[in-house]
Formats: structure tokens, sequence, C-alpha cells
């Protein structure tokens, strides 16, 4: 599935990615690939994206880290504050503040 993550000021993330565990306002919740279409509000909390099948990100610009896991799967950690959710046809894009 294809994640896409922006701010008012730029594209944090951009990629296809295995899985990605969102802080929604209910509570935290996973989606995977070919999940079917939502609208959510998000809450202040942790993504974490699961980047197994990505090679290079630059932590930096994203203000991120990459957490190794016991199976060798790289899950990316990014905090933010509020936002909106939207899964379509499997591209995912999240509008974060």
């Amino acid at each position: 599935m294809y994640l896409e993550i922006v701010s008012p000021e730029a594209t944090l993330f951009s990629s296809e990615v295995d899985s990605v565990i969102l802080p929604g306002i209910n509570g935290e919740f996973e989606m995977l690939n070919n999940h079917a279409p939502i609208v959510s509000l998000l809450k202040e909390g942790m993504i974490k994206i699961n980047t197994n099948s990505q090679s290079t990100l630059d932590l930096d610009e994203l203000h991120a880290s990459v957490t190794p896991q016991k199976d060798n799967k790289k899950i990316l950690t990014l905090n933010i504050s509020s936002g909106t959710l939207e899964m379509k046809d499997n591209k995912v894009i999240v509008l974060a503040d």
C-alpha cells in the first residue's frame, strides 16, 4: 500500500509500506494492504510505519526514528499532534499537524 504523510509545511513521507499504525480518536488502529476505504480523525500520538521493504529514509528531515524489530522488520515512528486520514484504492493520505 502507498502511504503519504503531509503537513502544512511539506511532504513528510511518501512511499510504499507494509502497514501503518495510527493514533485514532477512539484508539490506536492498524491499516494493512487492501484495507476498506475509511476517513478518520487522528489525535496526538505516534504513527508507526512498517517499512520492511523501504531501504533508505532521510530521518533528520522527518524528525523520526527507525526501531529494528526481532524479525528484522523496520518500524519508522513519527509523532503528530493531530490529523486526518483517508484510505482509498490502497493509498493512505495523512494530513498531519
